[in-house]
């Protein structure tokens, strides 16, 4: 679909704050004047498209020099909006890139919603709604294959697989529309409830393969949410620090340091763990520390995977063996910390795997991230280089509902239903996939979805 007469929006593309470059941008059909109408130096009406451009922003009020820069003028329709876009590359800094944009919207521009950009190239077919969406997690990713997948959907690998599958799918509902109309046709292929059930499960088979991916996708796309607990002191915001290879948490001697939880993203292997630093699990007075305890048993609760420490120095205490009683139902990795000293906890009473480890000294640290490869990866597996993952709960939700669909179909063919009443199944199959790239999707949903995007973008 193809909008037209959208007004000129501007917007600061760059994080606010002190930096070498801010770029403002300006998107829409008045972009060149409006920029014109600043910009000292060339006419950027006259300037060739795809070009960079030296000139100063000037005030055509005051006649104040605002800052030098460089300006980059492109065309429609060859752009990411698929409308004329300016780019000014300014000096980095809040009031220099505020004044700028304060400036272009005085001038007749409008500020940006947030996601404008990507959603005029939404509506402008530049890009469909999984590409869209696509531009965000690239900007989120934390790790380089939660990167690279972002990258191929931005490209339109899940896009393809879609479209290609809709294709097909109306390939399907035409041949029986064929065959209802014109059954005196001998030469048209008879949609035979064999030839419907072939086409079923084959939609089913790939939609289901699909779905098989979520996992990793999710993986990839949100991290591993990892509670590390233990009772106060065991070495829980040192394991933390030494995981992030650098010093967030406090660490002090003095138990209930920790009142709060702490989140911070750790690298493991191309995959973000999110590690959650929790208070030490204990009964105490201190109402803040009660606060924090309370959160840390909510965390635990929520993870996908819970970090158990324990201290090897010390005998196993009430508190160890309840933490030990309220985890065992999790995917859950026990923590002998403090190996480095004189050790008196009672192996024996713990579960076979517990792993020694020595945060102080950095002993046995790999062993932990061998182990989470095991409990997450080893029957998941990310070998497959090209392979196209899920990873967003909207899309995943609605291969669900497309699965359920087909589901449908199948089981009116079992009960030997007329081909053409399973029309209706297989037509509401085809439209919830459209709504995954957009082609079928509601304004309001559209709408919620661009507002969740940072301004600029």
């Amino acid at each position: 679909m193809i909008t037209k007469e959208f007004d000129t929006i501007a917007a600061i593309s760059t994080p606010l704050g002190e930096g070498a470059i801010g770029i403002v941008r300006l998107s829409g059909t008045e972009a060149l004047n409006i920029a014109n109408k600043v910009i000292k130096g060339k006419d950027i009406q006259k300037v060739s498209s795809h070009t960079i451009n030296y000139g100063h922003i000037q005030d055509p009020d005051s006649g104040e020099i605002l800052d030098e820069v460089m300006v980059s003028v492109m065309r429609a329709p060859k752009t990411f909006t698929r409308e004329d876009v300016i780019e000014i590359n300014t000096h980095g800094g809040i009031a220099v890139t505020n004044e700028i944009l304060q400036l272009l919207i005085r001038q007749g521009a409008r500020m940006a919603e947030p996601g404008e950009f990507t959603k005029r190239a939404f509506l402008n077919g530049r890009v469909d709604l999984t590409q869209a969406e696509a531009v965000m997690d690239v900007i989120r990713a934390k790790t380089d294959k939660a990167m690279n997948n972002a990258v191929k959907q931005l490209d339109g690998s899940l896009s393809n697989l879609i479209n290609d599958t809709r294709q097909e799918i109306l390939n399907t509902l035409a041949q029986v529309e064929v065959n209802i109309d014109y059954p005196e046709y001998d030469d048209v292929e008879e949609m035979t409830t064999n030839l419907m059930r072939e086409k079923t499960q084959k939609f089913e088979t790939l939609l289901t393969n699909l779905l098989k991916t979520a996992k990793r996708g999710k993986i990839l796309r949100e991290g591993i949410s990892t509670a590390i607990i233990g009772r106060p002191n065991v070495g829980k915001s040192s394991l933390l620090n030494n995981l992030l290879r650098e010093d967030k948490a406090i660490v002090t001697d003095i138990e209930g340091t920790t009142r709060d939880i702490i989140e911070e993203y750790a690298n493991i292997n191309g995959v973000p763990l999110k590690l959650i630093d929790t208070a030490g699990i204990r009964d105490t007075d201190d109402i803040v520390e009660k606060i924090g305890v309370e959160r840390s048993k909510k965390a635990l609760n929520e993870a996908d995977l819970v970090l158990l420490v324990l201290n090897g120095s010390e005998k196993l205490t009430d508190q160890d063996r309840s933490l030990l009683n309220i985890s065992k139902d999790s995917n859950r990795i026990i923590l002998i910390n403090k190996t480095d000293l004189p050790q008196q906890i009672e192996k024996d009473q713990l579960p076979d795997g517990a792993i020694p480890i020595s945060v102080l000294q950095n002993n046995n640290i790999n062993l932990i991230e061998g182990r989470i490869n095991q409990l997450f990866f080893d029957n998941i597996g990310f070998a497959e280089k090209d392979a196209t993952y899920l990873s967003n709960a909207r899309h995943i939700s609605l291969i669900e509902q497309a699965l359920a669909s087909l589901q449908e179909v199948n089981k009116g063919l079992e009960l030997g239903m007329p081909v053409d009443l399973l029309q209706v199944d297989m037509t509401k199959t085809w439209e919830i996939l459209g709504e995954i790239t957009g082609d079928a999707a509601p304004d309001e949903l559209i709408t919620q979805l661009f507002s969740q995007f940072c301004l600029g973008k």
